[in-house]
């Protein structure tokens, strides 16, 4: 990369959210753990540390030497990395008489190129329990709100680079001009060009990745989902036909869907090959009802299949992977990796099992970025939009033991379910939807007949990246229509329930 910000986890919840804003402005940033080394090359141009759960008068609070940092580059504290400025020059940090938490409105104290378009009043989100209470010697107050006195500040003098800090937190939806900040930050004080765009990205991949692969090849399971179709994609670009894709129907993909993503790979003129491993996996599914045991069975036979027709091409030398970075954040977060709760939906173990050398072209892009990346592609758009789909599949969204029978069921309503949001032009402003069939029969009447059947829960969120989510707040006729159209058409479910449960507390899928 030509250019570069870093930015410092100390542990904030909203973290990633400061790199998204970065990234919003066609500036390329990476986040790493405060107590990483990092290289201070050309290509780095200006630093931003994160809030934290810490205190910076806690014992173990975590900290850097920002005095050597603004020796080499711009920097900018948000929130506990305010504070921590503020402490390590000198001032006054206590914990406030007023906690001040939520919306405020920052009254700038003077003009600073920081601030530059941002009107005065402008509605800021503040999350802490800390305030600066005085600052250090050459130091100067930038803003303030009404429970908060030092609100913004940044060091005086020319001896060394900018350092500013915010006590609030640009990087989140409330604060209105927040981005403005930001780009303020990277622009005017950083001098960053703002050119990393998703054609600069594919140009800038694709030279690596021939630097990286050569003459050798490449392997690849492919899912069908957005993530392994864009990093095939861009593999194939770069390699041709060095790239072997392997694309396995477990016997839990969604309607006619391994039929569909193979034509779509067959027209991007990628090479893969389609295995239809369903029985093996009904087989080994029957009669097993825990969830993790699911998962576990699955990803267990996907490892085995997929090596089993690897062996088949000689020569193989590296695993290309479709990784994207909230996957690396979580792996090497501050405080470690998060806690399990349930396994990964994408099947893991194949690069500890193989042995072969990864290829992971996406592995420093959001979710959103890979969308944008393979529009440039131009890979369809259907494909580009599709909802994510867990690896195990319908697997997890058959609570209890699962049987063919069951995951016919589960296609034909959700297949209706899908359909009906496509229609009614829903589908691109939800995140995630599906159908889930439950362990529960109940009582109905249809026509004269008394029925016992299934009950299916419906499941549409709204998210940026999945990590939250909340429920999608469809129309109720639209509800209506699809809950009848399942129950007149699907035999075997005669009730049908919406979930409006948010992430957190609950989880997007059921298991």
């Amino acid at each position: 990369m030509k250019e570069k910000i870093l930015i410092l986890d100390f542990g904030s919840q909203y973290t990633q959210l400061i790199a998204r804003v970065v990234r919003e402005a066609n500036v390329y940033c990476e986040i790493v753990p405060y107590n990483k080394n990092f290289e201070y090359d050309s290509s780095l141009k200006g630093i931003i540390l994160s809030g934290s759960p810490f205190s910076v008068n806690d014992q173990n609070a975590p900290a850097v030497n920002i005095a050597f940092m603004i020796s080499r580059l711009p920097v900018l504290g948000v929130c506990f990395g305010a504070q921590l400025t503020a402490k390590q020059f000198g001032g006054r940090v206590e914990k406030s008489s007023k906690r001040e938490y939520g919306r405020a409105f920052l009254k700038k104290n003077k003009e600073d190129i920081l601030f530059k378009g941002v009107s005065n009043n402008s509605q800021v989100w503040m999350s802490h329990a800390d305030s600066v209470l005085e600052l250090p010697p050459d130091f100067e107050l930038l803003a303030t709100t009404e429970n908060i006195p030092i609100a913004a500040f940044k060091k005086c003098g020319k001896e060394s680079n900018p350092l500013y800090g915010l006590q609030f937190h640009p990087e989140v939806y409330h604060s209105v001009d927040g981005k403005k900040i930001i780009q303020n930050f990277l622009v005017a004080i950083c001098g960053c060009s703002q050119s990393w765009t998703p054609a600069h990205f594919i140009s800038d991949t694709l030279e690596m990745l021939k630097k990286q692969i050569g003459n050798r090849k490449v392997i690849m399971a492919l899912s069908g989902g957005v993530d392994s179709t864009v990093a095939a994609t861009l593999i194939h670009r770069a390699i041709g036909d060095q790239l072997f894709g392997i694309f396995v129907d477990n016997g839990l993909l969604r309607k006619n869907e391994f039929e569909e993503v193979l034509a779509t790979y067959d027209q991007l003129a990628l090479n893969v090959t389609g295995i239809n491993a369903k029985e093996k996996f009904y087989t080994a599914l029957a009669g097993k009802s825990d969830p993790e045991e699911k998962r576990k069975i699955i990803g267990r036979l996907f490892i085995e299949v997929f090596q089993e027709q690897a062996k088949k091409f000689e020569g193989i030398e590296l695993l290309g992977q479709g990784t994207i970075y909230p996957d690396v954040i979580e792996s090497i977060s501050v405080h470690g990796p998060a806690a399990t709760i349930k396994s990964h939906h994408n099947v893991g173990g194949l690069p500890e099992q193989m042995h072969l050398e990864l290829v992971e072209p996406l592995r420093y892009l959001f979710k959103d970025e890979v969308r944008k990346v393979g529009l440039e592609l131009g890979i369809p758009t259907e494909l580009i939009n599709r909802h994510p789909f867990p690896g195990p599949g319908l697997a997890i969204r058959i609570l209890g033991e699962i049987n063919e029978e069951k995951i016919i069921l589960l296609q034909e309503a959700d297949a209706i379910f899908i359909n009906a949001l496509k229609k009614h032009n829903l589908y691109e402003k939800i995140w995630q939807a599906g159908a889930i069939l439950l362990p529960v029969k109940s009582v109905g009447v249809m026509g004269d007949e008394r029925t016992y059947e299934f009950t299916l829960a419906l499941r549409a969120v709204t998210s940026v990246d999945g990590m939250t989510a909340d429920w999608a707040q469809v129309p109720f006729d639209f509800l209506a229509n699809v809950s009848n159209e399942i129950i007149n058409q699907v035999k075997g479910i005669n009730r049908v329930v919406y979930d409006i449960s948010s992430k957190p507390p609950a989880t997007i899928e059921w298991e």
